[in-house]
């Protein structure tokens, strides 16, 4: 998962990168990539801020596996219609959304600040990753980070993604706020909402721990061709698997 690194949001919580409990960050001072000298392996070497990366003990992403069914609460989301405001950040297509949209779990509640997309999916599930996956940031009043991740899988031709990929901008890091399109984020999410659960990080660097995990069990729907298109762009923007440490993995009756 990653967090925009620019100034829309708000000061990342010294951290955050799935971006993590953390606190909407500045631009890092070290360049990062998932291929080359600055790929994932070498993450924590690059910069003092991203120590987490390599010494971290809940980092993300994991392969979920051994999940404990427990009566866990219902999510409820609460997303409104905005104005398409999408960027190419260089590490991924974000698209940041308008203040109002809310997701909560239990007494707990998180406005949605942006979704991203990985190729294939950060995500595995019993060793068997996906085509692509959306994580969507949300945080709290007290800057908590929390993650959806939506698993997308190889189906029919999705109408919302569609949306998004004309309207990638052709520069990179340039934000554009695109005139007479609007979405609703609701309308990818998928019927059922049974979910994994999990304390984990962000995702890129500074790879900050204290990111709460929802994974959506059931997969959306992409078309081939709609994956291809992002993988052109972003052949592989996919942080390996990380160490579970023993983490408890809770699952959804």
């Amino acid at each position: 998962m990653e967090i925009r690194h620019s100034t829309t949001i708000v000061t990342l919580l010294a951290g955050f990168a799935l971006f993590p409990i953390a606190s909407y960050a500045q631009k890092p001072a070290a360049a990062w990539s998932y291929t080359g000298d600055e790929s994932p392996k070498d993450w924590g070497k690059l910069d003092r801020a991203y120590a987490a990366c390599s010494a971290g003990h809940a980092q993300s992403p994991i392969d979920i596996r051994g999940a404990k069914k427990s009566e866990l609460p219902a999510l409820k989301f609460d997303y409104k219609t905005v104005r398409l405001d999408i960027i190419d950040n260089g590490h991924t297509v974000e698209v940041n959304y308008a203040p109002g949209s809310t997701f909560t779990v239990g007494d707990k509640s998180y406005e949605l600040k942006q979704f991203h997309f990985h190729h294939p999916s950060e995500e595995h599930v019993n060793g068997h990753g996906y085509d692509m996956a959306v994580h969507l940031v949300h945080a709290d009043n007290d800057g908590h980070l929390a993650v959806v991740a939506l698993l997308l899988k190889k189906g029919q031709s999705n109408a919302f993604l569609e949306t998004i990929w004309k309207n990638i901008p052709a520069d990179k890091e340039k934000d554009v706020d695109v005139p007479g399109i609007s979405l609703n984020v609701n309308d990818l999410l998928p019927a059922k909402r049974d979910y994994y659960t999990f304390a984990g990080s962000l995702t890129t660097p500074p790879c900050s721990e204290g990111v709460t995990w929802y994974v959506l069990k059931e997969p959306v729907s992409v078309s081939g061709e709609q994956v291809s298109a992002f993988a052109k762009i972003y052949p592989n923007n996919e942080r390996p698997i990380q160490p579970t440490n023993g983490r408890e993995i809770l699952e959804s009756k």
